[in-house]
């Protein structure tokens, strides 16, 4: 289990693994914020919090306006956000004189792609860990793509982070894995952190997604998915430690989980959330162009920041977040009481644009620039002068509509590079040569239509950037074979990760029926109705009007995060090898060996190719 650093907060309880108590994504939010207050309702103390979420490795900038964003402009704001803070000249009537700063990260911090990839070319410590250890941070939430490279590659990173911020998940247990499990011995991983800022006591809990091993590749990190009741054990130790000024920083993939489940805590007086990348914002908040403020899906309005909503006890509590790729500092400004209880939100609490252009421009940060952004500039740079093929055609990667939604040619392409690297490597490796492959969406990152013309690395990696081995899972029943391809449009029309490019395969679905539900260890719960028709391209037929048509069974190459049942892929344990070389790899040599440079529209066209048919 994990411990709180023993030199500032109790040890947390033991992991009790039971299903998630938090009901649903409907908990109200407060129209008229009525925040506690003490006997006579003034503040004595007053913190600000300086967050953010979803960082994901854009250290250089925002990804459709560099003007924007940035480790180095990030940091820079920061600090000067910090100082003014801690001014008592910049006190509203309602705050106190006696002021504090936390700075704290609501987790993904890194992500697969051409950037990250300077950090694993480097090694530790890498690129993303000294900038967040520049930025300074008080706590950081455990997130999910922190494990998409694995353990190992996590506890390198957060070796690295100069300044030794804990990394805070109540819901985690990291024992199993070594090289976390020495981390948490040392403090640096915990289930919660007490911080001091200026003589107050300031308890910060952490919890992390409980879909995490559907998500990303935790190994041996086991996963309490009951996060309400992880949190409140953790929030009750504080609690009874003396700690009254509670903050709880989580990643659970959406800002309506994080509404859903404080109402049923209690005692937890902030909440800042991540994962969702959604962007609460004032009327007047300047934002970076292109963004817009995310509109709320229970009532449609705009999603103010912060939302208030009330606890299991009714007690109004202030949840924050804020869009990623370092883009806005969140600034939280809450005033406290005597007893620990929240006497009101400031008004300028809202996202700080990370700006480098305009009057808010900020002056990027000597030291990340120069020991952060220009080698990872420069690694790009590499990347990009490496051309891999030409294309005839646009290549769609794009999420939605696009890769999560609909057969495209960019997710053709991957497809058959993994088809082709299993076919290459079957001898090899002594296994059946695939016959069809599946690529699931949410391993193509790129989410941008490439133009025609020079296809570089740099493209590949952002393509298919995480460390995902071609495998080969040889004779799968065909009845499992339809609970994959029913897996894959289990969600649809709605856009999704789990959804399948194909190769060497095409199938037919009905979108208006049954869906399939499978659990996180690919037990099915429901059986599927969608896929009516599905043919393999030498002609067999494996399923004709929804029936499993029998025979032998297929041999599948996808990837091995997909193998091992991410996404919910039902494969269920089958056995599998990994075929010597990662997707990213397999797309290379597919566009260089054997489409011999050029990717050609006759080949490739837009729209696809007819593998996949929607019907309904």
């Amino acid at each position: 289990m994990l411990r709180s650093p023993t030199s500032l907060c109790r040890a947390a309880g033991a992991l009790v693994l039971a299903p998630l108590l938090v009901a649903g994504f409907a908990a109200p939010v407060a129209a008229d914020p009525a925040p506690r207050s003490g006997r006579d309702g003034r503040a004595a103390f007053t913190l600000t919090l300086l967050h953010n979420n979803d960082g994901e490795s854009q250290l250089l900038g925002a990804p459709a306006d560099p003007d924007y964003g940035g480790a180095a402009r990030f940091a820079a704001l920061v600090r000067g956000l910090r100082t003014s803070e801690l001014r008592p000249s910049s006190a509203e009537e309602d705050e106190s004189r006696r002021r504090g700063v936390l700075t704290l990260s609501s987790g993904d911090n890194y992500l697969a792609g051409p950037q990250f990839a300077a950090s694993l070319d480097k090694g530790v410590p890498f690129y993303d860990s000294l900038a967040a250890g520049r930025i300074g941070y008080d706590a950081i939430a455990i997130g999910n793509h922190e494990f998409d490279f694995g353990p190992d590659v996590l506890a390198d990173y957060i070796s690295g982070v100069p300044g030794e911020p804990p990394f805070l998940s109540a819901n985690l247990d990291v024992s199993p894995e070594p090289a976390l499990a020495g981390l948490a011995e040392q403090g640096r991983i915990a289930a919660s952190t007490v911080v001091r800022e200026r003589g107050e006591r300031i308890g910060v809990v952490g919890a992390t997604t409980p879909a995490l091993a559907a998500v990303s590749s935790p190994r041996g990190v086991r996963v309490d998915p009951d996060v309400r009741a992880a949190v409140q054990q953790e929030v009750d130790a504080l609690t009874a430690d003396g700690v009254d000024k509670i903050v709880l920083v989580s990643h659970l993939q959406s800002i309506l989980e994080d509404r859903a489940l404080i109402g049923e805590l209690r005692d937890v007086d902030v909440a800042i959330a991540g994962g969702g990348d959604e962007l609460l914002a004032g009327e007047d908040d300047p934002l970076v162009p292109g963004d817009t403020v995310t509109v709320d899906p229970e009532t449609g309005e705009p999603l103010r920041y912060p939302l208030h909503v009330p606890d299991s006890e009714g007690v109004d509590v202030p949840v924050a977040t804020t869009a990623g790729d370092y883009k806005y500092v969140g600034r939280l400004v809450v005033s406290f009481d005597a007893r620990g209880g929240v006497t009101s939100v400031a008004e300028r609490s809202g996202p700080v644009r990370v700006s480098g252009v305009g009057d808010d421009a900020v002056r990027p940060d000597e030291v990340v620039r120069r020991t952060v952004t220009e080698p990872v500039r420069d690694h790009v740079a590499d990347l990009e002068a490496n051309v891999s093929a030409v294309s005839e055609v646009a290549l769609e990667g794009r999420r939605d509509p696009g890769v999560r939604t609909a057969e495209t040619n960019l997710g053709n392409l991957v497809a058959d590079a993994l088809l082709d690297a299993g076919r290459d490597r079957a001898q090899e490796y002594g296994v059946a040569p695939p016959q069809i492959a599946l690529q699931n969406s949410g391993g193509i990152r790129n989410n941008s239509l490439i133009p025609p013309g020079d296809v570089t690395e740099y493209d590949t990696y952002a393509i298919a950037p995480f460390a995902n081995f071609v495998a080969v899972v040889p004779d799968v029943p065909r009845a499992q074979v339809k609970e994959l391809l029913e897996n894959a449009v289990s969600s649809a029309p709605a856009a999704d990760g789990r959804f399948a490019q194909v190769a060497g395969v095409s199938f037919e679905y009905d979108a208006s029926a049954t869906a399939q539900q499978v659990d996180n260890d690919g037990t099915v719960l429901r059986p599927g109705e969608r896929v009516r028709e599905a043919v393999l391209d030498d002609g067999t037929v494996i399923v004709s009007g929804g029936e499993v048509v029998e025979g032998a069974g297929i041999s599948v190459a996808t990837n091995d995060f997909s193998a091992r049942g991410g996404d919910q892929y039902p494969f269920r344990g089958l056995p599998f090898t990994s075929v010597g070389v990662t997707y990213q790899q397999a797309l290379v040599g597919y566009l260089t060996d054997d489409l011999g440079g050029t990717v050609r529209a006759a080949d490739y066209p837009e729209g696809g190719q007819g593998r996949i048919t929607r019907t309904g």
